[in-house]
C-alpha cells in the first residue's frame, strides 16, 4: 500500500509537470490575517487629545496572542476615545473579528459606552483625526454586551459623519438596532461584516445577518448635538468634510474601537473580494465581486 502510494505521488507531480509552485484554487478562500496575534504590526493608534499613534497608558496591546484594549493603567476616563486603525484602506471585503468584553467599565465612561465598542468600517484614515476628535467619519459596526438586567441587541449601526439608507429611505437616525439575540459579557462573539462598496453592507453575528443597508455617504448629524462638524474636536479640516457631504463612501479603513469598556481580540480577518477575474490569470478567484484586473498574474 505505501509503495501504490508513493506511485501515484510520482504520477500526479509528472501530470503536473513537475511544478513545484502554488496552485490556484480559485473558490478558495484566501483570508488575510490583519492580526498577527504578536504585536500591533500594520495598525495605527489614535486616541483623542493624544497625537498619532501616542498609545497613551499603554491602551491597546497584544499578550498571550489576545489583543487588549485596557484600563488597568487609568486613574479615570476623561474623554480619551480610541481607534486602532489598520494601515491599508479596502471597498469590497468581508472582515471578520473574534471578541468579548471582559472586566469593568473604567470610572468616568459614559453610561451608553458600558459593554460597547465597535468596529469602524469605511472610516477615514488615522493621520487624518483632529487632535482631539473622538469618533472618526466612518460606520460603527457595534459590539454590544448584555447581563441579566439590560438587554440590548449586538451588530447596531452608528453612523458619525454618515447616513445610508434602508429598504430605499434615507435612515435619520445616528444609531440603528439590529435584529440580534443578546450575546452576554464574556461570551466569545463572532462579528462580521460584508462591505459591498458603496451599494450594500451587512452585519452578521455569530453567522445570523442581523442588519442590511444602502448608499453609505458622508453626512447628517456628526454624533449628537454636543460634536458637530463645527465644534467637539472635529479637527481643522471640518471644513473639507463639510463640502463632501452626500460624497459616497466608496472605500475606507478599519478600526477597533475603545470607549471606556475593556475588551479583547482573539482574531481580525478580512478577505479581500475586490481582485483579478479573469479566469485566464494565476490568481483568479471566483468569489471576487468587484473586478481590478491590474492584479492579474499570468504565467
Amino acid at each position: 500500500m505505501k509503495h501504490f502510494s508513493i506511485t501515484c505521488l510520482f504520477f500526479a507531480v509528472a501530470l503536473a509537470g513537475c511544478s513545484p509552485g502554488k496552485k490556484n484554487l480559485p473558490e478558495k478562500e484566501e483570508w488575510i490575517q490583519l492580526f498577527n496575534k504578536k504585536d500591533l504590526s500594520g495598525w495605527d493608534i489614535k486616541i483623542a487629545k493624544h497625537p498619532l499613534n501616542d498609545n497613551f497608558n499603554n491602551n491597546f496591546y497584544v499578550k498571550d496572542s489576545i489583543l487588549k484594549i485596557d484600563y488597568s493603567a487609568f486613574q479615570k476616563f476623561d474623554g480619551e476615545f480610541g481607534h486602532l486603525y489598520y494601515k491599508e484602506p479596502f471597498s469590497y471585503y468581508k472582515v471578520r473579528v473574534e471578541y468579548r468584553f471582559n472586566g469593568q467599565q473604567l470610572q468616568g465612561g459614559p453610561d451608553y459606552a458600558w459593554l460597547n465598542s465597535g468596529v469602524m468600517l469605511h472610516s477615514q484614515p488615522a493621520s487624518s483625526l483632529g487632535i482631539n476628535q473622538t469618533f472618526p467619519v466612518s460606520l460603527e459596526m457595534q459590539l454590544l454586551g448584555s447581563d441579566e438586567k439590560q438587554k440590548r441587541t449586538n451588530g447596531n449601526l452608528c453612523t458619525p459623519g454618515t447616513q445610508v439608507n434602508m429598504k430605499g429611505s434615507l435612515v435619520n437616525s445616528h444609531c440603528i438596532n439590529s435584529s440580534s439575540k443578546n450575546n452576554m459579557a464574556d461570551e466569545w462573539v463572532t462579528a462580521e461584516a460584508v462591505v459591498l462598496g458603496d451599494s450594500v453592507i451587512y452585519h452578521i453575528i455569530n453567522a445570523d445577518t442581523v442588519l442590511t443597508y444602502e448608499k453609505p455617504r458622508v453626512g447628517g448629524g456628526f454624533v449628537n448635538n454636543d460634536l458637530t462638524w463645527t465644534r467637539g474636536g472635529f479637527g481643522a479640516d471640518s471644513l473639507s468634510w463639510m463640502q463632501k457631504q452626500g460624497a459616497a463612501l466608496t472605500s475606507g479603513y478599519i478600526a477597533l474601537q475603545a470607549e471606556s469598556h475593556p475588551l479583547e481580540f482573539r482574531k481580525v480577518e478580512l478577505l479581500n473580494l475586490e481582485g483579478c477575474m479573469d479566469k485566464s490569470a494565476l490568481n483568479y478567484k471566483s468569489y471576487f465581486i468587484k473586478a481590478d484586473n491590474s492584479k492579474c498574474k499570468y504565467k
